[in-house]
């Protein structure tokens, strides 16, 4: 199995990025997909995760500026990052979860099984 992260880069505050996964080596129309991230001394944090169009799974500080999709026919997944912050700085992860994984398991990060390598995400001005 392999996840394979992209999009990351600088950006000044107030701009967007749009973060990209492929995965291969498994059903993906069959996981569950996340997207966590670990800033400069702390530890991961999940920003947000989707089973199927309408079923998606946000935390309150990110919600509204970021938005996860997938597209079951490219193994795709992708988070769209609105109105950066510098606090969004950090190395982006996506992961992947059996889609019978409740919600409150994909919250964390032991609630998935398959990692990618992660791409850095710069907020600066």
């Amino acid at each position: 199995v392999q996840l394979q992260a992209s999009g990351g880069g600088s950006v000044q505050p107030g701009g967007s990025l749009r973060l990209s996964c492929v995965v291969s080596g498994l059903t993906f129309g069959s996981y569950a997909m996340g997207w966590f991230r670990r800033a400069p001394g702390k530890e991961r944090e999940f920003a947000a995760a989707i089973k199927r169009p309408g079923v998606t799974y946000n935390t309150r500080s990110m919600k509204g500026r970021f938005t996860i999709s997938r597209d079951n026919a490219r193994n795709m997944v992708y988070l769209q990052m609105n109105n950066l912050e510098p606090e969004d700085t950090a190395v982006y992860f996506c992961a992947s979860a059996p889609m019978s994984r409740i919600q409150s398991t994909l919250l964390g990060v032991d609630g998935y099984d398959y990692w990618g390598q992660g791409t850095q995400v710069t907020v600066s001005s």
